[in-house]
Formats: structure tokens, sequence, C-alpha cells
């Protein structure tokens, strides 16, 4: 189902109220960037957000939602269905590396750990530009067929070690709820695409993300005897090859890719001894939720069984984060009408599946939902050497709020209007 071209005049409403918030929004970036603040810790950042929300005259503000969030309802003077966008609050204990006037020298610790806080994944743009939308959507309210609401996340980068939190929990506390929400549309702002440039994929878009940790346990002896003992360094090294294996030899990657990635391996404290025990901690990403199933067990198989073929044991811990971000097809089909009219037709296209994850997976579980990517590197700049989202050298071209306060903006009006 196709959208119409202009359900009612809004485009050129939505255009000349982007312009005139465009400031702001760029203020308001500058300010959350120089003051990132961690999950579940963005008082900050929700104070403002909450008091903006209460000055455009909003029906409803919650605060204080799993944890940190805050919820916004503004009821349009129309009757209509109920659409949801949402933006994510929180930085990364990432020490910031760009040159520019607002750079973050913000340190503090998480999980115990000392680091410095930056947005290096552009969620300081995504809560500005939907502070814009808020602005631009409340100047309109008499003409709206129906309510939007408002989603201002925590934690979307998982919380602290012990807590809960994220989309999760936002769902968990009622944030899709009274009123009950329809329909949801989220962005992410990305350096390997230039400024102007929409990217979407419909059905399976970014991966699901488990980590898991493996324990081998050998037996200690004098690096010298080795045959004293079982060395699990070399059991540890065998159960990393095994790994591999699963992908490349047990997976159907022609349905779907799929990664089992080792980043940390642990053991010993003198070149002389051979430890009792080495840890292991990797990641696990798949676009597929069987496959993703088939992938923990294969882990889980491997490390026992090399482990015990080496004469030690090992235990294995997976924990299961963010499901597969899957964009509804209808919704999707939907959407590109759109948000071609405020792109351009030519500067929207379907992109490549991205084995990052995201936690808007679980509010696309509960309602049908559409994530998409809006570009963030200057045209002038080569978007395939950009530092990636997560980079201490991640640089957002602000030219791209605009664009993701617009195309916000219409995906609300125009699902309203079509849906009322």
């Amino acid at each position: 189902m196709n959208a119409p071209s202009s359900p009612f005049p809004f485009d050129s409403v939505i255009a000349a109220a982007a312009e005139k918030v465009e400031g702001k929004v760029v203020a308001w970036r500058r300010d959350f960037h120089q003051n990132p603040e961690l999950g579940n810790r963005e008082v900050r950042t929700a104070k403002i957000v909450a008091d903006h929300l209460r000055a455009l005259g909003f029906d409803e503000v919650r605060e204080k939602v799993a944890h940190t969030g805050v919820v916004g309802i503004l009821k349009g003077g129309k009757p209509g269905p109920v659409v949801a966008l949402r933006a994510d609050m929180d930085a990364l204990p990432v020490a910031e590396e760009v040159d520019v006037p607002f750079k973050s020298e913000v340190r503090t610790e998480w999980n115990g750990q000392k680091c410095g806080v930056m947005h290096a994944c552009g969620h300081d743009a995504h809560t500005s530009i939907l502070m814009g939308v808020a602005e631009v959507l409340a100047g309109m309210r008499a003409q709206i067929p129906g309510t939007v609401t408002f989603i201002f996340q925590p934690a979307e980068e998982t919380p602290p070690i012990g807590e809960d939190g994220g989309a999760k929990m936002m769902i968990e506390q009622g944030c899709l709820a009274n009123p009950k929400v329809d329909a949801i549309f989220g962005l992410h702002v990305t350096s390997i695409f230039p400024t102007g440039m929409i990217g979407y994929r419909s059905g399976p878009f970014m991966a699901s993300a488990d980590d898991f940790r493996i324990f081998v346990r050998g037996t200690q002896t004098h690096a010298a005897m080795p045959w004293r003992g079982v060395d699990p360094i070399v059991v540890g090294a065998q159960i990393v090859t095994g790994l591999q294996t699963i992908v490349s030899r047990q997976m159907n990657i022609a349905k779907e890719p799929s990664i089992v990635t080792v980043g940390v391996f642990h053991g010993g404290v003198r070149h002389n001894i051979i430890p009792d025990e080495v840890k292991m901690e990797g990641t696990i990403r798949a676009f597929d939720e069987e496959q993703r199933n088939e992938v923990h067990t294969h882990v889980k198989r491997i490390a026992e069984m090399i482990a015990q073929a080496g004469g030690a044991t090992a235990k294995v811990h997976i924990h299961r984060w963010y499901d597969v971000t899957v964009n509804d097809p209808a919704l999707t089909d939907w959407s590109i009408p759109t948000l071609g009219r405020m792109a351009g037709d030519a500067n929207v296209k379907v992109v490549d599946k991205v084995c990052g994850a995201e936690d808007f997976s679980f509010y696309q579980k509960a309602v049908p939902g559409f994530f998409y990517f809006v570009g963030c590197t200057p045209k002038d700049k080569d978007a395939s050497t950009a530092a990636p989202n997560h980079s201490p050298r991640f640089f957002v071209d602000e030219e791209c709020l605009k664009l993701g306060v617009k195309s916000l903006s219409a995906l609300a009006l125009d699902w309203l209007a079509t849906h009322a």
C-alpha cells in the first residue's frame, strides 16, 4: 500500500517548521554532546527533554520511565489512531578525539572502570531531532488526526552491569500503552552514508546481539612439565579455532549471515606457569531467530567437547541481548514514498544488512515498526573511510539534523492521516 502523495498540505508546513527549528536542534545537539550521560544516568538530558515537552503544552509527560526515560503524549485536534516516535539518549564510555568547540571532556566510571564519555553513536542527534519534531507537530496539533507518543529512551547501549533498562524496560513500564500505540518509527544517524541520504531495508535489517563467556578449567603445573597438568591455554586456543567452523561449516549462510567472534582471551600470570583457568568472551550476531538459537547450541557443544577431549572442562554462559531488528514489510513499503518526498527519491536507497544491533527491535516485536538510517558524513568527505559509529573520531554533520526532523514528522503525519 502506498502513501498518498499529499494526504493534506503538510509538506510545505513541515519544511517551513523544520527550517525554523533547525537552529534550536543544532544548539540542543551541541549541548547534549558537550554534556553526555551514560545509560540509566541520563538525568540532565531527561530533564531538558521533559521541560521542553511541557513548555510545548503536551497533554502528558511521564518521567523516570525505565529509570530516566521520558514519554510525551501529544493529542491532535482530530480523532484518530496512535503513532510513536522514538529516540535514544545515552552516550558511550569513549574518550572523544574530535576537535570541535563542544567536545566532551566528561569523565566518569562505568562498570568499575574510569572512562571518558562521548556521544560516539549519535544519540545526541537523535534526542535533538525528536525534540525538534515535538516542536513541529505541537505547532500544528489542531490539524493532527490522532495522537503521537514521543519516546525518549535511556540505555540503548545496554545498562550498567546488574541493572535493567533500555527499550525492553520502557515497554514493560507502559511506553506503548495508555494510549495504545499502533505503529512506531525510529531513525539512526550513521557515518557510512553521506548527509542527505536515507538508507532502509525491509525485513531483517540489523542483527541480534548476544554475548558469551567460556571458562576453561585445566590443571596448573610448571610450564617446563606440561605433562603434569592440563593446559587450558592450548585447549582454549583449540576452542577459538573450533568456534570459527560454526558459520563456515555448520550454518546455512545462503539463508542468512551470522557471526561468532572471540574478543577476549585471558589466562595466566607468569611465563613459566601453566594456569588452572582461561576465560574467553565473545559476541554472536544473527539475522534469523532459528539460526540464532542454532549458533548458541553449537557454541556450547563445541566448547564443552573440545575441552573434554583435552582433559579439561568448559563452562559456557550465553546472554541474550537484542533481538533481530525486523522492519515490518508492509510498513516499510508504505514509508518509502514519504521518505522520498522529504529527501528526494534518488536519496532513499535499499542498503545492506548491518551486523550492529539495536534494541528498537523490542518495539517492533510489540507493534509494527520501521527503522531507518540517516547519513551524517559531510558530502565533501568519503563516507567509506569516515570514522564509524562508536569510534572516538565519530563525527556528525549537523546538516543531517533537519532531514531527521522532516522525515520523522512526515512519517507520523502521513501515517495518522492514512489510518484515520
